[in-house]
């Protein structure tokens, strides 16, 4: 079973999904580039810690309310619990989020270039977009290159050091690279009806870059996963997708025999 879209399945930004489908394609992507990074460089898959905000109310441990009185007729009205404003805490819940090294073992394992799959968390406020913004800034500042390849329409894109380059993308998917130091940006931007794009990885100055063809790696993540059993077509795809999208959207199902 082939995927119906020539690139990338907005069906797999469900919140249910996304997080296997960013695992996965982590694994895929590091694959691909193992054989073309020997024998200078080494793809390593690395969890990186994240801390997430979360909202509770506070609700006492036990409650006294009156649950009715008796009346005139011996009979007992019942009374409504009274209606409160329950306070607010704030909790942290941690997880471990994939990322990929490019490493250069000969010089101490150092970190030549990241790839980062961006997740809901790095595109919403609070403290998972917070850290994720100091460890891009940290990365930046020790000279690795960075590659941050979105896939998710949902949520604000912030590439703090790009300026306005975030700014001039109208597209629903894309890949920013970042060079080391001076700042050098490549932007790839991909419609829906888009192929992924193959993006030159910087590694070393002394060294041309490897490609990587992200349709490639997206494919066998399509097709190896669990997907085409889970995913199902018979809505429309989550979040706000233009009326134009959503038509091609629905044709491109229907072209694939599946239900629309």
């Amino acid at each position: 079973m082939n995927c119906p879209f020539p690139g990338m399945d907005p069906y797999l930004e469900r919140s249910a999904l996304w997080p296997d489908f960013h695992d996965r394609l982590i694994t895929h992507i590091a694959e691909q580039l193992q054989p073309v990074l020997r024998p200078r460089y080494a793809a390593l898959t690395q969890d990186r810690l994240v801390l997430v905000e979360h909202e509770r109310p506070v609700y006492p441990d036990v409650s006294v309310i009156e649950t009715g009185t008796a009346n005139s007729d011996g009979g007992t009205a019942v009374l409504a619990p009274p209606v409160v404003d329950q306070p607010l805490v704030i909790e942290l819940e941690e997880f471990r989020e994939p990322v990929i090294h490019i490493i250069e073992p000969a010089a101490g394992n150092r970190v030549v270039t990241s790839i980062e799959i961006l997740s809901p968390d790095n595109k919403s406020g609070g403290s998972g977009l917070d850290s994720y913004q100091r460890k891009r800034s940290e990365l930046l500042a020790a000279g690795a290159s960075l590659v941050e390849i979105d896939l998710l329409r949902a949520g604000q894109r912030r590439f703090p050091e790009s300026g306005s380059v975030a700014d001039r993308i109208s597209s629903p998917y894309v890949v920013l690279v970042t060079r080391r130091s001076p700042a050098q940006y490549e932007v790839y931007e991909v419609r829906l009806q888009d192929r992924l794009p193959r993006v030159s990885i910087p590694l070393a100055s002394d060294d041309t870059d490897v490609r990587l063809d992200l349709q490639a790696a997206f494919e066998r993540c399509w097709t190896a996963g669990p997907y085409p059993a889970l995913l199902g077509y018979d809505a429309d795809p989550p979040g706000s997708v233009p009326s134009d999208e959503l038509e091609w959207c629905r044709t491109r199902i229907a072209e694939a025999g599946r239900p629309a």
